[in-house]
């Protein structure tokens, strides 16, 4: 290796980081970036569990692994999604239920 070589890797790196942007740190409430909507961000989930499963597994069990385990990801996190809302909807109506045969046995009681 050349001292010439090293200074031309230097200047390269050099001229690499000048180019990149600097690295911001904003701690504000305010984003520059608009939120990711759920959709976008169940599919990142998935993308990384296949890229995941891929670098795991891949050798094992075929290179199709990381692009079926993305599916199934993204197929679970949607319908883990549904279940979670219908689960919700009935939460709120046992709860509402509980909340007024409590009160009204209450009143009831008192007269």
């Amino acid at each position: 290796m050349s001292p010439d070589s090293g200074n031309s890797e230097l200047d390269q790196v050099i001229a690499r980081m000048k180019s990149e942007r600097p690295a911001v740190l904003n701690f504000s409430s305010e984003s520059a970036q608009p939120e990711p909507t759920l959709d976008e961000a169940r599919g990142e989930l998935a993308s990384a569990i296949g890229q995941l499963a891929h670098t795991i597994f891949s050798k094992k069990y075929g290179p199709l692994v990381g692009t079926v385990t993305k599916t199934t990801a993204e197929t679970v996190l949607k319908n883990a999604e549904e279940n979670l809302y219908r689960a919700k909807g009935d939460a709120t109506l046992v709860i509402q239920e509980l909340v007024d045969r409590a009160f009204t046995s209450k009143q009831s009681k008192k007269k």
